[in-house]
């Protein structure tokens, strides 16, 4: 009962949750384990973990799952798996993110339950709001300047696709693509719920260090759209 009660809070609080969203895969680690990259990124701020690995069996993720998921649930950070909703279930992380081919948001759902987040990929407007009408909690768009961790990532026309969508639906939406501290400052005025980073996170010497320093300009990104819509 009381896990239930804890993924329901995490739930209810998604939008600040989705605030600096780190997403982890082997290619990213600099000699460090999964487990202590992510202890690194909580210390630092992280609020979201999403665990991508494309090239690990069933059983080689299951295990590093199982590494990192005591290391979230003490700091109330969800966990999110990446494409498997299978995976998503046998290991009870709190949600899957889904992109455009890897299945229908409406059956995860089904088998998920309400309890568990479901991310969406979304390209533009009419992506997002198709996913917001199947289900999805929250919605990650991009590329929003392109990216390094993902070869086939098409670049937004306009970082103003994120004011056509932050407009248009009520789920939370969190950029995503090559974002790092040069540039995260671009993405004002934006009315994003958060940023998602990979190697500018993952892949930093100081794993830590470069949490912090994210999550203090998202901080202040998000300060100043509140002050200015006062």
């Amino acid at each position: 009962m009381e896990e239930r009660k804890a993924k329901s809070i995490i739930h209810m609080h998604l939008s600040e949750s989705l605030k600096l969203y780190g997403i982890l895969g082997s290619e990213s680690l600099r000699g460090n384990s999964h487990a202590e990259a992510v202890t690194e990124a909580i210390k630092g701020g992280i609020t979201c973990v999403q665990i991508r690995e494309k090239h690990l069996s069933k059983q080689q993720l299951l295990g590093v799952i199982s590494e990192i998921k005591p290391i979230c649930d003490e700091a109330a950070v969800p966990l999110i798996i990446n494409d498997d909703v299978e995976i998503c279930k046998v290991s009870d992380a709190n949600g899957v993110h889904l992109g455009l081919s890897d299945g229908s948001i409406v059956e995860a759902r089904k088998l998920l339950g309400d309890d568990k987040i479901i991310g969406a990929t979304a390209h533009n407007l009419e992506e997002a709001i198709a996913a917001e009408a199947e289900g999805a909690d929250y919605v990650g768009v991009g590329a929003a300047f392109g990216s390094n961790s993902k070869g086939n990532a098409v670049k937004l026309p306009s970082l103003e696709v994120y004011n056509q969508i932050t407009d248009s639906v009520k789920i939370p939406t969190i950029a995503i693509g090559g974002i790092n501290t040069d540039n995260i400052g671009a993405l004002a005025g934006r009315h994003l719920a958060g940023v998602a980073v990979i190697s500018a996170l993952f892949g930093a010497q100081d794993i830590k260090k470069s949490a912090e320093v994210l999550r203090n300009m998202v901080n202040k990104l998000q300060h100043e759209e509140t002050r200015t819509e006062i």
